[in-house]
């Protein structure tokens, strides 16, 4: 799990942002909260990882593309 998250962690900013954009977003973003939340043994981050894969809507999209125009990063939950 470290691998993922290191390899998420590493990408360049912009890749980062074109991975948020809708129906990437749940899949790619939802996985990197599951490895980090298991990797870190965070139950609540691995639920939201799970929430992010399953019910990802226009507002996780939303909250995704601000933290990474303002932040560099996604930091939201993650």
């Amino acid at each position: 799990m470290k691998s993922i998250v290191k390899a998420f962690d590493g990408l360049p900013w912009i890749v980062k942002l074109i991975l948020a954009f809708p129906f990437i977003d749940g899949i790619a973003w939802g996985i990197y909260r599951i490895a980090k939340g298991l990797d870190k043994k965070d139950m609540i981050m691995v639920i939201v990882g799970l929430i992010w894969i399953f019910v990802g809507t226009f507002i996780t999209w939303l909250i995704d593309i601000y933290t990474l125009i303002t932040k560099k990063d996604v930091t939201f939950f993650a």
